[in-house]
């Protein structure tokens, strides 16, 4: 398998070096390189090797279709309508990690927190899968839905397709807005009703005069995550 655009890079350089990127260039990525990306992904584990996702690859006037569908009902407050439970709000240290991130997005940005109009503006860049030129879409088949395995296996494929897309050049964040309308993405996307949609991938070349493309997450340490028995100190 041989990289179209861009030398591949070392594990440790993709997994320490990636980030969520939310702003792109308009250039188009070529189709092949697309491929590779998700066939890279595609080496992701899953429970007894069912392998149950499946990725509806967007781009061009359909995914404009998409992004208009998705701004239009959500502006016109039709409720959302993603196919995965949702968690509802976050508490705790899970919401203060939100809204440490929201705060070092919108920093970088520039946004006020009473400047409404900008705030909006975002919000409504997430709707439209951040402009990028790509979009993935996950999805498994309706014949294993109702457990939490299909959708762990789909997790393990999506972290694998954004770090095989970075090896690569390429930039990716990982979007549930612009899947909030099921009925827009299943229409234009021409995904069957035998399959459930699990996420979205944006995906295309970063612009790296887009701010907040510089932002890297604070992650917690392995102090905070794990824990350790039997070791011997």
């Amino acid at each position: 398998m041989k990289a179209l655009e861009a030398s591949v890079q070392s594990f440790d350089d993709v997994v320490l070096g990636r980030r969520s990127i939310r702003g792109y260039q308009r250039r188009p990525v070529p189709k092949a390189l697309i491929r590779e990306v998700i066939e890279m992904a595609m080496r992701a584990p899953s429970s007894l090797n069912t392998q149950p996702w499946n990725f509806y690859v967007v781009a061009g006037e359909p995914l404009d279709r998409i992004r208009a569908g998705n701004t239009e009902r959500n502006l016109a407050g039709v409720p959302e309508s993603r196919e995965f439970r949702s968690h509802g709000a976050y508490e705790g240290a899970h919401r203060e990690r939100q809204v440490e991130i929201a705060k070092q997005l919108f920093g970088a940005m520039d946004i006020a927190r009473d400047d409404k109009d900008k705030r909006r503006d975002w919000v409504l860049r997430g709707f439209r899968q951040f402009d990028a030129p790509v979009s993935i879409v996950v999805t498994y088949d309706r014949t294993i839905h109702g457990g939490d395995i299909a959708p762990f296996d789909c997790g393990a494929v999506t972290n694998a397709l954004v770090n095989a897309a970075w090896s690569r050049g390429l930039g990716c964040v990982i979007n549930s807005q612009g899947i909030m309308q099921s009925p827009v993405v299943r229409e234009h996307a021409a995904i069957p009703d035998d399959q459930v949609i699990m996420i979205c991938v944006a995906l295309g070349w970063p612009d790296d005069s887009f701010p907040a493309n510089a932002v890297v997450s604070r992650r917690k340490s392995v102090d905070e995550a794990a824990v350790f028995v039997g070791f011997e100190e």
